[in-house]
C-alpha cells in the first residue's frame, strides 16, 4: 500500500466530506428558497465527490474497508481535511466567503487532477469538474453580490474575509505528501495553485469592492490530522447512527 497516495486520497475525500456535511446544515435554513436548493444541491455534489474517493481509499486498504467505514469510523485525527471546512458555517455571508476561498482553490485543484497519472484519481477530477466549475462560479457572484450589497452586507461579508484568511495558508502551503504526490506525477503542483490562486481572489475582491487582508499568519494541521474542536461536533452528528447500528444494512 502507498502511504502517501492513501493520505493524499483521504485529503481530497475528506474535504468533500466534511464541506458537504457543513453545507448540508443550510438546508431549510436558507435566505430565500432557490439559494437553499442550490446550497443544498452543492452539498450533494460534494457528498458524491467523496464517495468516489473515499471508496477509492478503501480498495488501497484492502478487504475489510467500505466507503462507509472510512467515512463513518474513524477518528477526528484520521481525517486530513482542510481546516477551514469544518468551522462554524456562521451567517450566510461567512458560509459564502469561505465557499469562495476554497471553491476557487478546488477549481485550480482539480483542473490540475485532470493531468494525474493515476487513473482513479483523474476519472474522479473528470466527473467532478463541471461541478467544481459551477461552485466556483456561484460563490464569486454571491461575493460580488453580498460585497458590492448594501452597507450591512458588505460590512458582514467583509468581517468573514477577515476571520477566515487566516485559515487559507494552509490549502496553499505543501507538505512532504503533496511533494511526493507531485513527484509521482499524480497530485498538484501547490505552488503553482497559489500563484492562479490569488490572482483570482484578487480579481474577484476587486470587483466585490471587499479589502484583501493582509495578515500572513496562518492556521495549519487539518491536512496531517490536527484539528480544530469544531470538527468533534460535526463527525458525532454524522457518524451517529452508524454507530449506533454498525450491522445495520438498508
Amino acid at each position: 500500500m502507498n502511504k502517501e497516495l492513501l493520505e493524499y486520497t483521504l485529503r481530497l475525500g475528506d474535504n468533500a466530506l466534511i464541506l458537504g456535511q457543513r453545507l448540508a446544515e443550510w438546508c431549510g435554513h436558507g435566505p430565500i428558497l432557490e439559494q437553499d436548493i442550490a446550497l443544498s444541491n452543492i452539498a450533494l455534489d460534494h457528498l458524491g465527490q467523496a464517495r468516489m474517493l473515499l471508496n477509492y481509499a478503501a480498495e488501497q486498504q484492502g478487504e475489510g474497508f467500505t466507503e462507509d467505514k472510512v467515512a463513518f469510523f474513524r477518528d477526528v485525527f484520521e481525517y486530513h481535511n482542510l481546516l477551514i471546512l469544518e468551522l462554524e458555517n456562521g451567517d450566510w455571508g461567512k458560509t459564502i466567503c469561505r465557499q469562495f476561498l476554497f471553491d476557487t482553490f478546488n477549481y485550480f485543484l482539480y483542473t490540475d487532477l485532470l493531468q494525474s497519472k493515476d487513473e482513479t484519481i483523474r476519472s474522479v477530477a473528470q466527473k467532478a469538474i463541471k461541478e467544481i466549475s459551477y461552485h466556483a462560479q456561484w460563490s464569486a457572484e454571491w461575493l460580488i453580490r453580498l460585497g458590492d450589497g448594501t452597507e450591512e452586507s458588505h460590512t458582514r461579508v467583509q468581517s468573514s474575509l477577515n476571520d477566515l484568511w487566516e485559515w487559507t495558508g494552509e490549502m496553499l502551503t505543501p507538505d512532504a505528501v503533496d511533494d511526493a504526490m507531485l513527484e509521482a506525477g499524480i497530485g498538484a503542483d501547490l505552488n503553482s495553485i497559489k500563484e492562479r490562486w490569488h490572482q483570482k481572489v484578487d480579481q474577484i475582491l476587486e470587483l466585490a469592492k471587499l479589502e484583501k487582508p493582509s495578515g500572513e499568519w496562518m492556521q495549519s494541521g487539518g491536512k496531517q490530522g490536527d484539528h480544530t474542536e469544531y470538527l468533534g461536533f460535526v463527525l458525532a452528528e454524522m457518524q451517529h447512527i452508524p454507530r449506533m447500528h454498525p450491522e445495520a444494512k438498508w
